[in-house]
């Protein structure tokens, strides 16, 4: 058993600290903490205050991605608020896009996302998107949600791709999806 491993057992028989799990395995508690924050990034912990505890099922399951499996990251995912209270959440805009197309769309009240530059929330209804531009931070083809069509266009100038309003962004996300990625053949052999 891997010390992660057992360190996610003695957490759930009690162990709450840094300090304890240190004393435990005879270790820094830099190694610990370095333990801790990958098993955070692997979304089976949360630490909050100084002390650890298991992530609960219906926690992982809110964060992660509905399309791709992947832990959401807030500040490039979608949250689609539904009838009802449910939240369908995506790791990023072109996980957003694609549940978009898969989705009742009679039951999606709000789409919230966030400016890729300000990380301020969006209106993902309201928002311009680069769509398939050489920057990859998450799934490919890539897409990035703008509040400005202005910054989108500065983005797409930059790293490429195509500017689109929400709608039609759905549309090329989908037909990328079905064409795949284009191949440049060498005439060298």
């Amino acid at each position: 058993m891997s010390r992660k491993e057992e360190i996610l057992k003695l957490i759930e028989e009690g162990y709450t600290t840094a300090k304890q799990l240190a004393r435990h395995f005879n270790v820094s508690l830099m190694t610990i903490y370095r333990d801790l924050r990958e098993l955070e990034e692997e979304g089976k912990i949360i630490r909050k205050h100084g002390n650890v505890e298991l992530k609960k099922e219906e926690e992982i399951k809110e964060s992660t991605c509905a399309v791709c499996g992947k832990n959401v990251d807030l500040r490039l995912g979608f949250i689609y608020m539904m009838r009802g209270g449910k939240k369908v959440q995506t790791c990023c805009a072109h996980c957003g896009l694609i549940a978009y197309r898969t989705l009742n769309k009679e039951n999606i009240e709000m789409v919230m996302t966030r400016d890729f530059i300000s990380s301020n929330p969006i209106n993902a209804f309201m928002g311009s998107f680069v769509i398939g531009s050489s920057a990859a931070p998450c799934c490919q083809p890539s897409a990035f949600a703008f509040a400005s069509r202005e910054d989108a266009e500065k983005f797409a100038k930059g790293f490429g791709g195509y500017v689109s309003d929400f709608e039609e962004a759905t549309v090329r996300m989908e037909e990328l999806m079905k064409s795949g990625p284009k191949i440049k053949l060498s005439t060298k052999l």
